[in-house]
């Protein structure tokens, strides 16, 4: 049976406390209310609501290494359109990225140094081409025939320098 590790999460649960004692958002609907999911990397210098001026309850927000278009994310947006009135999809890339600055194998050495294992068992989808990948996840998209023809889809990267974010023209 395991337990809590309450230590080393202290900071998260005091965090918690704060933020719950003035929460007043329980209210809010499942459904985006501006009809948008995000597509975007896992990066912690990347603040979805924020960089778009959406606030909780505004957009689903799909999270995962390098802001790729997997099956995964093609199936939570089936869930975000026909479910929770998702009607637009942003994917939202960013620049510093390490998906799209090193290769596999670069990844793979890095985590074997860091870790002291190797896993290469594991299938590390890096990005040759950032624009290149964005075009063809936004074709991705387009084209699942589990997701309506009128989805209306776009693309950006997020400079996680400045805080612009780039229109994608595809």
């Amino acid at each position: 049976m395991s337990t809590f590790p309450g230590d080393t999460f202290a900071d998260v649960i005091t965090g918690n406390d704060s933020y719950a004692a003035s929460f007043g958002q329980g209210d809010l609907p499942a459904r985006a209310g501006q009809g948008l999911a995000i597509v975007t990397c896992m990066d912690s210098r990347i603040d979805p609501l924020a960089i778009t001026g959406l606030q909780a309850g505004d957009a689903k927000v799909i999270r995962n290494a390098g802001a790729q278009v997997t099956d995964e994310v093609l199936q939570t947006l089936v869930l975000a359109v026909y479910l929770l009135g998702v009607t637009r999809v942003l994917v939202m890339p960013h620049t510093n990225c390490k998906m799209a600055s090193a290769t596999e194998t670069e990844v793979h050495d890095l985590l074997t140094e860091a870790a002291g294992m190797d896993t290469r068992s594991l299938q590390i989808k890096t990005i040759d081409d950032q624009l290149q990948a964005l075009a063809r996840d936004l074709v991705k998209i387009r084209n699942y025939p589990y997701l309506p023809s009128d989805l209306t889809v776009a693309g950006a990267i997020y400079n996680v320098t400045n805080g612009q974010l780039q229109p994608f023209e595809d």
